[in-house]
């Protein structure tokens, strides 16, 4: 397999704290790699490091073998972010925020091409031209799926994705996710959701205090025994 993301002895620091220390870690291409961690353990700070949007104070992010900045266009074309919360018009309709977003990213889409990325990416026919006030959180976060699929993104980031959403949109995401695995997509995920990490992923890492303490292998780890470790480490 392909190493897709890499961090290498990655750190940020603001003055006399440290977000992120040393973090080293390769992630191949199809995995679903999930972080774990309290709040202010460093796992949105790895995301934004990757993302391009803080500088690292000393190591790499590299995706593709291309090292991330701020300014690196070329990292950013391989990327996509889907944050806890969607940040879409609710004024414009599915369909309308996909073509706007695409086109921002330099893509240009006939109707059908359009409608094929939210079908793909599980939102109902029916709910493609309805206004986006109107939507679910859960359908919020399929439209930022088709929006990722629009892009190309060789890599989806994601900070909470199922926060809030109910049992049968968490299914759904998670089938959605493990389908652009099996087709080559890497995802990096920030959740508190053990369970579903457990589920989705097929290695998880804990982090404590800016350090990533534990990576396991989901093949070889319970929900249960992974809560235990979870507690055990933080």
């Amino acid at each position: 397999m392909s190493i897709v993301l890499e961090a290498v002895q990655l750190t940020k620091t603001y003055q006399q704290y440290t977000a992120l220390r040393e973090l080293s870690i390769s992630i191949n291409a199809g995995e679903i790699f999930c972080l774990l961690g309290q709040n202010g353990a460093g796992k949105t700070t790895t995301i934004n490091l990757f993302l391009g949007f803080l500088a690292a104070s000393s190591g790499k992010a590299l995706i593709k073998g291309v090292e991330v900045t701020p300014d690196n266009a070329a990292t950013k074309n391989m990327i996509a972010y889907i944050p806890e919360v969607v940040q879409l018009y609710g004024n414009l309709s599915g369909i309308e925020n996909l073509d706007f977003f695409s086109r921002l990213a330099g893509f240009k889409y006939s109707t059908e091409e359009l409608a094929t990325f939210l079908n793909k990416a599980g939102l109902q026919t029916e709910a493609h031209n309805k206004r986006l006030g109107a939507y679910s959180k859960g359908m919020r976060q399929k439209v930022g799926i088709a929006i990722a699929l629009s892009k190309n993104a060789d890599v989806i980031f994601m900070d909470e994705p199922t926060s809030g959403l109910d049992p049968k949109a968490t299914a759904e995401f998670t089938a959605i996710c493990k389908e652009l695995a099996a087709e080559g997509k890497t995802i990096f995920m920030a959740t508190h959701d053990i369970f579903n990490a457990v589920n989705m992923g097929s290695r998880i890492g804990i982090m404590k205090q800016g350090s990533l303490v534990h990576v396991v292998n989901t093949g070889g780890i319970t929900a249960n025994e992974l809560q235990e470790l979870y507690l055990e480490t933080i």
